[in-house]
């Protein structure tokens, strides 16, 4: 678990900094990597980017779950 500022105010700016600075993530200081931290911190607070981080969340799991039935049936279970 990540620690999120109490307060929402707070929590909403740092989510959108977050974001703007990892849209400018070619500059050398600042990353992509601040992108999906920013939404974490929106989807504490925005109904809408909870909803699509988690929809994300889900089809990412159902990925790594498909991968990992097929490494275990050697591969034979091919879509």
């Amino acid at each position: 678990k990540i620690p999120l500022p109490g307060s929402a105010p707070i929590r909403m700016i740092a989510g959108v900094l977050l974001v703007i600075g990892g849209i400018l993530g070619f500059l050398p200081i600042l990353g992509f990597w601040m992108i999906p931290l920013g939404i974490l911190f929106l989807s504490a607070d925005l109904h809408a980017v909870r909803r699509w981080r988690r929809q994300v969340e889900v089809r990412l799991g159902r990925r790594r779950q498909r991968k990992r039935a097929e490494r275990r049936s050697g591969g034979l279970d091919r879509r």
